[in-house]
């Protein structure tokens, strides 16, 4: 039996990096040599207990590059050398919501390295129809950035913002990726809150029109009033997963304007909101769960061809021995933003 190294979550707060066996495939599966792989808030939460945690022991990890060292007998889309990605996301492709192009919302939905092991590893399999080829313009490192910017697609997607329309990011780590890709629809002004000054600055270099520091600014709600000509704005996105956010994200909007819901929060957190408002108001709110399908495609162009530069938000990589500490270091350094685990690496690269 072939064994790999492997960073395992065995309880909450407790990660064993040790040898466990290569992952066997089936005649519709590839094998993968990982090369990169990001480390994403639900990765935190798997650690920490908030999430899943009936799954645990696991191999979690979901943002990661690679290239194929294996294939079964029916796979055609891919082979051996082929440096690749994969839509993390495994669905039932049969019910109701799957054969409506809705996979997200499949009942037996399930994702690589949150539900089943995935990437902090020498390798990790995926079915066939989830591995796509990484584009000749991205390097490993970037590839491993589609699956984020990927869930930021289907956000953008639900949100629907129309050109010359004012979108407002609350949050400055993912938030970071939804103002840019507002910033390409068009969306003008383009408003970031947050309270770290090296996210904020980053924004700024990134082209977002105004930030505000939560921290600062005693009240972000009449700041974005005053922003947006004393109307409010046309689009709210909270991508922290607070409900008091959540809230201010309501009070932000213009009559008729729409808060897309992409943080988040905890199983047992509730908001306040007044049904009233949605009547008179006219409000909308739209969900977005993560990226599938078409989004990967979409992030792969836009990383491909730089129209988002993501590399700005790249702070370091770690080998993978030292996942759990930079776990740890994520939680108290808020001047990280974007971390990644290479199996290939023995020192720290910082950017």
């Amino acid at each position: 039996m072939k064994m790999m190294r492997a960073a395992v979550v065995e309880k909450p707060k407790s990660v064993v990096v040790k040898g466990i066996p290569v992952p066997e495939i089936n005649e519709n599966e590839v094998l993968i040599k990982v090369q990169y792989t990001g480390i994403c808030g639900s990765d935190q939460s798997i650690y920490q207990g908030k999430y899943v945690p009936e799954y645990l022991p696991l191999v979690s990890g979901h943002e990661f590059s690679g290239d194929v060292v294996e294939t079964g007998k029916n796979v055609t889309n891919v082979k051996e050398g082929d440096r690749v990605i994969a839509d993390i996301n495994i669905s039932c492709g049969t019910c109701f919501y799957c054969r409506n192009g809705w996979k997200l919302l499949c009942p037996e939905h399930r994702q690589l390295g949150i539900h089943t092991n995935g990437s902090f590893a020498e390798y990790v399999k995926a079915p066939m129809q989830n591995v796509l080829k990484l584009h000749k313009n991205l390097d490993y490192l970037t590839g491993s950035f589609v699956e984020p910017l990927s869930c930021v697609m289907h956000a953008v997607k639900a949100m629907d913002t129309r050109i010359a329309s004012s979108v407002v990011v609350i949050g400055c780590r993912l938030g970071l990726l939804h103002a840019s890709a507002a910033l390409l629809k068009g969306a003008a002004p383009v408003i970031l809150i947050g309270h770290n000054e090296k996210r904020l600055r980053v924004a700024k270099e990134m082209g977002v029109d105004e930030v505000i520091n939560s921290h600062e600014v005693e009240d972000p709600v009449a700041r974005v009033i005053e922003l947006t000509e004393g109307r409010g704005a046309d689009n709210v996105i909270e991508s922290v997963g607070q409900p008091e956010l959540y809230e201010m994200a309501f009070r932000m909007i213009r009559p008729g304007g729409k808060v897309t819901a992409f943080g988040v929060a905890a199983a047992d957190a509730v908001m306040q909101l007044k049904p009233l408002d949605f009547i008179i108001n006219e409000q909308n709110l739209a969900g977005s769960k993560a990226g599938e399908g078409n989004d990967y495609l979409d992030a792969m162009q836009l990383l491909a061809y730089k129209r988002i530069d993501v590399k700005k938000m790249f702070s370091m990589v770690v080998p993978l021995e030292e996942y759990e500490s930079a776990l740890l270091e994520l939680k108290e350094n808020r001047d990280l933003i974007k971390v990644f685990v290479s199996p290939q690496i023995d020192k720290r690269i910082v950017y």
